[in-house]
């Protein structure tokens, strides 16, 4: 059931740092993987192998899929929403901007996520919601810094990049509407067949795969990431969060993105962390303490 006052409790903030770490990692994939494979292809690999890993789950669990088109409708809808269309926005505009950057430019999801729902009447535009979006946001431009130069080539991939953030705010309505009540292995599992079928499509009439250089190790390696990590993992935890917390509570996990793109390349690279990038993660944990309102609350008694 989702919660009345909009706020989150612990287990689901602990899930959407889970989350934010399987998220963050996706970028990191894309990049390895962009360098021998086409971006639908990847989108494709991504979602498909991503459905195989969840039909075996679905069998154990007895969960049947839906029997009619009416059944598979909002599974095809949010599968557009979700998958095909801002996978395959982030994986193009990667071609022209770092991971790094388009994480970062992924985060501006809760924005439009807020201004979504409220126009759609799903949820109030309350104030401490809007002021915590405001300040996640200074906090994305603290962590990226100067330097962005709106080029062709960059602004064609910030403009992608920020058209699949807003693909992703429509899914969050679709979700909350109607998909609410149903079971996240459910939901994940529909969702990636149907965008399997739809990139399969796609990527055969645009990329032609079976013209392509079969991939080495790394870039296999990175598509399994992506797929089993980043994907099939990553749904059954956004959609369990989802039926606890509610839509717009669940995109709060790519203000966090940012941050743990960060922490993952000092870890796993040894890229140094500055100043900077510490101040705009305060300002992020002090938005979302904002959005989630209990600290508010506390300092009021």
């Amino acid at each position: 059931m989702l919660p009345t006052d909009d706020r989150i409790d612990a287990r689901d903030w602990l899930l959407l740092g889970f989350l934010s770490v399987l998220w963050g990692g996706s970028f990191f994939f894309n990049s390895a993987a962009l360098r021998e494979l086409p971006p639908l292809t990847l989108v494709l690999l991504r979602v498909g192998l991503g459905a195989a890993f969840l039909l075996p789950l679905l069998r154990l669990y007895k969960i049947s899929l839906p029997s009619d088109i009416v059944g598979w409708r909002p599974y095809v809808v949010m599968a557009f929403l979700n998958n095909v269309l801002p996978f395959s926005l982030i994986v193009t505009g990667q071609l022209f901007i770092s991971s790094g950057l388009a994480s970062i430019l992924n985060a501006t999801t809760p924005l439009f996520g807020v201004v979504v729902m409220a126009a759609a009447g799903e949820e109030k535009l309350i104030a401490r919601r809007v002021a915590g979006v405001v300040v996640g946001l200074v906090g994305v431009i603290i962590l990226r810094g100067a330097g962005v130069e709106l080029l062709t080539g960059q602004g064609i991939g910030i403009l992608l990049c920020l058209a699949a953030a807003l693909s992703y705010g429509f899914a969050g309505l679709v979700a909350r509407r109607w998909l609410s009540t149903s079971p996240p292995l459910s939901t994940a599992a529909c969702q990636l067949i149907a965008s399997t079928v739809m990139m399969t499509v796609l990527a055969s009439i645009i990329d032609q795969p079976w013209r392509l250089s079969m991939p080495g190790v790394t870039t296999w390696l990175a598509v399994l990431g992506s797929a089993g990590l980043s994907t099939a993992l990553a749904y059954l935890v956004f959609f369990q969060i989802l039926r606890r917390s509610g839509a717009t509570n669940v995109m709060l996990v790519t203000l966090l993105i940012p941050v743990t793109a960060i922490l993952l390349g000092y870890l796993a690279l040894s890229e140094p962390i500055s100043l900077r990038e510490i101040v705009g993660a305060l300002v992020i944990a002090s938005a979302l303490l904002v959005i989630d309102g209990r600290v508010l609350t506390w300092l009021r008694r």
